[in-house]
């Protein structure tokens, strides 16, 4: 049935900064939003918008202390591409092999601390 992701949605008190990270880090573009009455972006990759960005005064907290979501996965090509943007970036990164689903996840973290973990085939790692 699913099979895929439509988006994530992000309430953020670093509008500014996220939409940077997101732009340098994972390659996405900010464009077209619907008028909502609330302020945000949305960052696309190609023609889909996968990150929702909502402004808020202050940083979301959950009540419990816990994460209330874990992580986000993007399916992704091109890891050697994406392993040298991290690195000239000096963004911090961990990897991560899942040998029985033959993937390779880059875990990253964007300013607000959300963990991303993009993921490659691991046939990308020959290449």
């Amino acid at each position: 049935m699913i099979e895929g992701i439509d988006h994530i949605n992000v309430r953020t008190n670093q509008m500014d900064e996220m939409i940077v990270w997101y732009r340098k880090v994972l390659g996405f573009e900010t464009g077209f939003r619907p008028a909502f009455a609330f302020p945000g972006a949305w960052l696309y990759a190609k023609d889909r918008a996968m990150v929702h960005l909502v402004s808020v005064e202050t940083r979301p907290r959950d009540a419990g202390g816990d994460l209330q979501l874990e992580h986000v996965a993007f399916q992704a090509s091109g890891l050697k591409r994406f392993i040298d943007r991290l690195e000239m970036l000096a963004e911090p990164y961990r990897l991560g092999r899942v040998d029985e689903a033959k993937t390779v996840q880059v875990n990253v973290w964007d300013p607000d601390g959300n963990h991303l973990h993009i993921d490659f085939s691991s046939e990308e790692e020959s290449d």
